[in-house]
């Protein structure tokens, strides 16, 4: 349902709960009830002394908050205190406010006697109904919990209450905040090394590209799309709106460091076991692999280990020829709630929560960097990215993955390279910046251009960037000897298509769409703007030989609906990023990362592992 239904809902409330009979007896005009937004007002600010609270209402989510408060509130200044009135005040309390606008007996009193015992007994269960609103369970713990080693003070609010009301303003100060101007974040993945790093809490500023109005307003605000612990939703779908973004300081630039929500989690397998909820993000890289489990586990009398070449390729092209077939077969086996047929999981008979659909703004938080603006022309040779054919701007941070032959240097230890040049390996493999035991024949170094330039400067080297092999390079006498198992290998990069060659480390020339651009689509270019089409901009895609339909009608152009981005890790060998999930909507972009306010590396020990040097940056 529309948010818009809320505000009607809103709006006309006043008339339905009759309040131009209940203003007289706040020793108000009737006339005052029946003015749009005043009545609120003189409403928050007579029961509450609290008239811009009033303003609250604006805000998507918060605003059904703000109404259960002023109706509850309203509705206790006129005797109403019990547990199932406090139940109507918060859902349905249009029986209630009828019954005060039909009976003379019932006057509007003032605020409640804390020092009444009566009134107080009165209103408890309700006052532990708002609490249970405000902070399930933990709420009430914490109130028996400072009962029993305090006592209430005379005329005071007890706990309960004192808690339910702090509680219910936190909570709804922090989803404006949250929602409308700065959110915390903290770097989970090494995708941004060494621009950020693991264990950076930084502050995402939401009005700098204009705030987006949540598309699903009726949240938990203080998390953002699973309840930790428990593993269930923060936010339910009862009232949806869709996508509007206020103003904002500026746009976005090329290179800004931003954070968005994850393009390619418009699906995802829920896994209630890991702190996310989910199994993996990327949904559609999960699905490839498994739709090629699921044809090998077919062929139960076939080892691929004891076929020849010959054999092999031609089972890989059996395989390509049936691929939607097996892709679906994933996508059902998925969907019952099974674990991918080659894990142990899966062996050992458990069941998952099955597939959900996540709406944009409840998608995963991921922050990398713009490289690549709406109408961009875009480019990457050996990993050097070239921006509409000029070699693009590379970040201090940004880190390549070299190597060099163990018989030409012999590098100090792991923990010297550590003191000398700063580069650090995790015990977890989550980052390793110099790697001596991986392959024997070879050193490979994540690093900087300026750690490259101080290691090959200080031992005397000359250390190579490490290439993926494309099609090109499989080439024999000028003519492309592509195999299935190549083609396949494409499934992991975007497009994610059988016949598109890219790697992390090259990628064909492409553009970025810009809204209201028109181009002319085929069956060679399709794969680049399938999941724009259908999966972004809500069009039903269907593609039959070489004939394409939109909607039903044969279409031979598309027309962009919104503005398009695309985003790259610094860490270039350890991202994934739109090389994997491709273009980010504008409708998924949250805000510019601006502030590091904390640094604690997961990695070193020393002093509790806290980088000082890290902290209090503005980010570049």
């Amino acid at each position: 349902m529309s948010f818009l239904y809320f505000y009607l809902l809103i709006l006309v409330h006043p008339y339905i709960a009759q309040w131009h009979r209940l203003f007289p007896k706040l020793g108000r005009k009737s006339w005052e009830a029946m003015v749009p937004g005043y009545n609120y007002f003189i409403l928050y600010k007579d029961v509450l002394n609290k008239p811009w609270w009033s303003l609250l209402l604006v805000f998507p989510g918060v605003h059904i908050v703000m109404w259960m408060t002023i109706n509850v509130s309203l509705l206790r200044r006129f005797g109403f205190y019990s547990f199932t009135e406090t139940l109507q005040g918060l859902f349905f309390p249009y029986l209630l406010f009828a019954k005060i606008a039909k009976e003379e007996q019932l006057q509007y009193g003032p605020a409640t006697n804390w020092a009444n015992s009566k009134e107080l007994e009165q209103r408890k269960w309700g006052d532990h109904i708002i609490l249970f609103m405000a902070l399930p369970v933990i709420g009430h713990l914490i109130a028996i919990i400072l009962d029993k080693v305090s006592r209430d003070k005379p005329g005071s609010k007890p706990r309960v209450k004192e808690y339910g009301d702090s509680f219910v303003w936190a909570l709804v100060a922090a989803a404006v905040i949250r929602t409308y101007s700065f959110e915390p974040f903290q770097i989970p993945t090494g995708s941004m090394e060494k621009t950020m790093v693991v264990g950076d809490f930084l502050f995402v500023n939401k009005l700098a590209y204009g705030s987006k109005v949540p598309i699903t307003p009726l949240s938990y605000p203080l998390v953002h799309n699973i309840v930790p612990i428990v593993n269930i939703k923060s936010y339910l779908t009862w009232e949806k709106g869709t996508y509007t973004r206020l103003p904002g300081w500026s746009k976005i630039e090329r290179n800004d460091v931003v954070v968005f929500n994850f393009p390619s989690g418009d699906t995802a397998i829920l896994d209630p076991r890991t702190p996310s909820g989910l199994m993996g993000h990327d949904f559609h890289g999960l699905l490839n692999q498994e739709a090629f489990s699921q044809f090998i586990n077919s062929k139960q009398n076939v080892n691929l280990m004891n076929l020849d070449s010959l054999g092999q390729i031609a089972l890989y092209k059996e395989y390509i020829a049936g691929f939607d077939k097996w892709k679906a077969r994933a996508r059902a086996h998925f969907a019952a709630g099974y674990f991918p047929l080659n894990s142990q999981e899966y062996a050992a008979g458990m069941t998952h929560g099955g597939l959900i659909h996540r709406p944009v703004d409840k998608r995963e938080n991921y922050i990398k960097r713009c490289v690549g603006l709406p109408g961009d022309v875009m480019e990457i040779v050996n990993s050097v990215l070239y921006v509409n054919g000029k070699r693009a701007y590379v970040a201090p941070g940004q880190a390549l993955l070299y190597r060099i032959e163990k018989n030409k240097v012999s590098f100090p230890s792991t923990e010297e390279m550590l003191t000398r040049y700063g580069l650090e390996n995790s015990a977890d493999g989550a980052r390793t910046d110099f790697d001596a035991v991986s392959d024997a024949q070879f050193y490979i170094l994540n690093l900087t251009r300026k750690e490259k330039q101080q290691i090959e400067a200080d031992f005397k080297i000359k250390l190579s960037k490490t290439r993926y092999p494309q099609y090109s390079d499989l080439a024999v006498n000028g003519v492309n000897n592509v195999g299935p198992m190549q083609q396949i290998s494409n499934l992991d990069q975007f497009p994610k298509d059988l016949n598109v060659n890219n790697t992390m480390t090259d990628f064909q020339r492409f553009q970025v769409p810009r809204k209201g651009q028109r181009i002319a689509i085929n069956a060679q270019n399709i794969a680049w703007y399938k999941r724009i089409i259908s999966a972004y901009e809500g069009h039903k895609l269907a593609i039959k030989g070489d004939k394409i339909y939109i909607d039903g009608k044969k279409a031979t152009s598309y027309r962009f609906a919104m503005n398009y981005y695309w985003m790259m890790g610094d860490n270039r060998f350890h991202s994934a990023d739109s090389r994997v999930w491709g273009f980010v909507p504008e409708d998924h972009i949250v805000g510019r990362a601006s502030f590091i306010w904390f640094s604690k590396s997961p990695f070193v020990d020393s002093f509790l592992g806290i980088r000082f040097d890290r902290i209090f940056r503005f980010i570049d």
